[in-house]
């Protein structure tokens, strides 16, 4: 049995946990990530910072982990609202560029956590590839490119988008990658 205050405790603890991650990956984006200004950002004590997360290595992989699960976690919605080709553009051009182009920092922090760092970056590896497998799959199933395709060879197709500008005219840009892709995978 639980009593209100635990429950209330443990939902402010995730709540905190939640803001400090949000911190953090804006602060990756700048190239900073400092504990103090994260907490400040977060609204919460640097020593809350540092009891969810000991070590900047911890941080930075859990800011890894929540921002590949995002990009995991819109392909089933996007699906469901979208036939599957406009699925597979929507997430190429407003998830996946955007975040390859705000989240720079993030693989060179992600560089310098070591193995930990090495580990997420494998996992979420194999998390984008099922990602992609799930929309190449929805749109071979519509018939609307080539059922030879490799959903890792499309990934590394859209791994152009990381070099876009997000102080250029990036969404077009991106839009003409993802095109340019998507005519090499369409099926005949």
């Amino acid at each position: 049995m639980t009593s209100g205050s635990v429950s209330h405790r443990r939902a402010d603890t995730r709540r905190n946990h939640d803001r400090i991650l949000e911190a953090a990956a804006s602060s990756v984006t700048c190239g900073e990530l400092s504990f103090n200004a994260i907490a400040k950002k977060a609204g919460v004590g640097v020593g809350t910072v540092y009891r969810h997360f000991p070590t900047r290595e911890d941080l930075v992989v859990a800011v890894y982990r929540r921002e590949v699960e995002h990009l995991v976690e819109i392909v089933p919605q996007l699906l469901d609202t979208l036939p599957p080709d406009q699925a597979f553009r929507s997430w190429a051009v407003d998830h996946l560029a955007r975040y390859m182009m705000t989240k720079r920092g993030l693989a060179g922090a992600l560089q310098s956590a070591g193995a930990s760092g090495a580990g997420a970056a494998a996992d979420g590896y194999a998390a984008m590839v099922e990602a992609g497998t799930m929309l190449v799959e929805a749109n071979v199933a519509a018939g609307t490119v080539r059922a030879d395709l490799e959903p890792e060879t499309v990934l590394r197709g859209l791994g152009g988008l990381f070099f876009l500008d997000p102080h250029d005219d990036w969404r077009r840009r991106a839009t003409e990658l993802t095109e340019l892709l998507w005519r090499g995978m369409a099926a005949d």
